[in-house]
């Protein structure tokens, strides 16, 4: 395998008022890049090992920590939403040059991912949603924020991850063991409350399927009663489920995963 490997990066950028300092992964290349959003609670690193994935070598690659996620910086932790982060990507997007691209988005991701590309489709070859936000039923972590309410952010973080941590779905107590580590407890609520509002009210399951390219939604076998699974299918989404896994097929079952990431992109480019 000759892959380039993938080079940190540190970008200032100032959106609406909030100054931010976006910690990022990035690896120049050839072809259609590969742009990574991760999901709520976790960090750019969920897609490091892009790098061992042989048929994607030297194609370029990028992936940032989300305001009030991982090492990115962000001086008012309330400005965070869903659209925060869609103007964030969009900033990102323009430091690298990058114009035309294959999107992956898990949950958060995926939901910022979704608004990205429903903004201006011209610019996605294909959309990979990880068990990103499409309907209310989703939000069956962010709507803890409503069922379970705290007055203290730490202490409803603190609870949040102890009800994650014993839940028996594959890969959630790591999940919830990295959390303090890897998400800022100020920026939980409104991140919350944005997924919450636009799963409810945002239209999102059309707007996922009105998209012009190839669509391809991915889910732990654990989660396989979503609603909407057979109406992605009717409508020409592919769907992939992930064995061994639920809502972190990046914990759970990695190498399918990027088996199906792998198909889908090179089939996409085919098409």
């Amino acid at each position: 395998m000759t892959a380039n490997k993938l080079e940190s990066f540190r970008l200032p950028v100032t959106i609406g008022g909030t100054d931010l300092e976006i910690a990022g992964m990035y690896r120049a290349g050839t072809g259609i890049p590969l742009v990574f959003l991760h999901g709520f609670g976790s960090t750019k690193e969920d897609y490091a090992d892009v790098i061992q994935q042989e048929a994607l070598a030297d194609r370029p690659v990028l992936a940032y920590d989300a305001p009030g996620c991982g090492a990115t910086t962000c001086s008012d932790l309330g400005a965070i939403s869903v659209p925060f982060l869609v103007s964030v990507a969009l900033e990102v997007l323009r430091s690298k040059n990058i114009g035309r691209f294959h999107l992956v988005g898990h949950s958060m991701g995926g939901l910022t991912a979704l608004l990205l590309a429903d903004q201006d489709p011209s610019r996605v070859v294909s959309f990979i949603d990880i068990e990103g936000n499409v309907a209310p039923e989703d939000c069956f972590l962010s709507r803890q924020i409503i069922s379970h309410p705290h007055p203290d952010p730490e202490d409803f973080f603190r609870d949040f991850q102890d009800r994650v941590w014993k839940s028996r779905y594959f890969s959630s107590s790591l999940y919830a063991a990295s959390l303090p580590h890897k998400v800022r407890a100020g920026a939980v609520r409104p991140i919350f409350e944005s997924m919450v509002e636009l799963s409810d009210n945002g239209n999102l399951l059309d707007r996922f399927l009105a998209l012009p390219f190839p669509r391809m939604y991915m889910y732990g076998a654990q989660n396989n009663t979503l609603s909407y699974l057979d109406l992605l299918t009717k409508k020409g989404v592919e769907l992939a489920e992930i064995s061994h896994s639920a809502h972190f097929p990046m914990y759970s079952n990695a190498p399918e995963m990027w088996s199906r990431i792998t198909s889908f992109v090179q089939g996409s480019e085919r098409a």
